[in-house]
Order: structure tokens, then sequence, then C-alpha cells
């Protein structure tokens, strides 16, 4: 699918907007909850979620290479409050004019990339981890068809190399997607995750 810059700021937004209602869902008992990233319960999913905003929030405004703009909080009392303001942060930033022209340093991925490819990247891992929270909750994520088409045309260009997966990396070892699959499901299996594993509860 064709996108224009002005349509993947938007799309974005609207995947954050949706993590945000998630995360949102979460109550005292759920913190603790295992999470479809392996070893992470939903707190530590969510404080990274949260660093990940901050530093793409730097990143959009040229401070992207230090390190600190990336690291997660030690205080994780209250990570839904800490995630509502790190998703406004980064919201912001990407609202700002000419931000699509700008070059993100994304450490993480070893080198800078044009705005409107950061914020894909940003796009995708909003959708996935949106579907996180939902599966750690056992809710439905709620995103429109054009999110879904965009974040998959992401996925698919992501490197699959056994090198480039795994423990240490943002995503693990690609699974299979069976024929008929759906956009969002062949975005998850492409990115290492198991739908199936992770039933919606009533």
């Amino acid at each position: 699918m064709t996108v224009t810059g002005t349509d993947i700021v938007e799309l974005d937004r609207i995947a954050v907007y949706e993590a945000v209602r998630l995360v949102e869902l979460a109550q005292d008992k759920d913190w603790e909850r295992d999470t479809p990233c392996a070893g992470w319960t939903l707190r530590r999913l969510v404080a990274h979620m949260a660093a990940q905003h901050h530093g793409f929030a730097a990143a959009a405004r040229g401070a992207g290479s230090a390190a600190a703009h990336w690291q997660e909080s030690e205080d994780l009392r209250e990570p839904a409050q800490a995630h509502r303001t790190a998703a406004a942060a980064v919201l912001a930033a990407f609202a700002e004019e000419g931000v699509l022209e700008r070059e993100f340093a994304l450490p993480e991925l070893g080198r800078s990339f044009p705005g409107r490819t950061a914020v894909g990247f940003h796009l995708v891992d909003y959708v996935v981890h949106a579907w996180d929270v939902a599966a750690t909750l056992g809710v439905d994520v709620k995103l429109p068809d054009d999110a879904l088409g965009a974040a998959l045309a992401v996925a698919r260009r992501v490197p699959a190399a056994p090198d480039r997966r795994g423990p240490g990396f943002a995503f693990a070892p690609a699974l299979e997607v069976p024929t008929g699959a759906g956009t969002l499901e062949e975005t998850l299996r492409l990115l290492g995750r198991a739908p199936e594993r992770w039933p919606v509860r009533g």
C-alpha cells in the first residue's frame, strides 16, 4: 500500500492512542502478568514503551544519539501515567513542521534514518505493542485497516536474518505465516509473535 508522509504521522498517532487506551485498562493485579514479550511483565513492557516514546521524541528533535533519552525509568510504580506522558511527548514531536524531512538517530538500529522511515518504524512498534498489551489483558486491539496495512508494509521489510533476530534484538525470529492470515496476524508472525497463544478472554 502507498502511504503519504502526512498519513504515516496520522496512522502512528492512531496506533499510539490505541496503545494508551489499552494500557489504561490495566488494573493493579495485571501489572505482573506475563506478556508476549518473553521474560517481560506488563509493567516492564509498558516501561519499555514509554522509554521508546521518549527516545523517538528526542530523535525527532535531533537528540536521538544520546542514550539517556532511551533509558527506561527505574520508577515503575505508575506505569500507565508514565506511558501516557511519554505518548504525549512523542506525538507532540512528530506533529512538528518538517519532522519527516529530518534525520532520526536510532541507536538500537545503529544509524540514522529519514523521518518518514523512522515514523514508520514507530508505527509498527506501536501496532505490535498495542497488541502485546491487549493480548496480556485478554482483550481485542482496535485499529483501522489502513494503520494495520501500513504496519504490515513495514514489517515485511524488517530483516529476518537469524543474526538480526532473537535475544538482544528488537524482534524474535519470524514465524511461518499461514495461508489466509489476516493483516494483523501476518504482521505479528513476521515479528515473532504467535497470536494463537494469546486468546481474547470473553
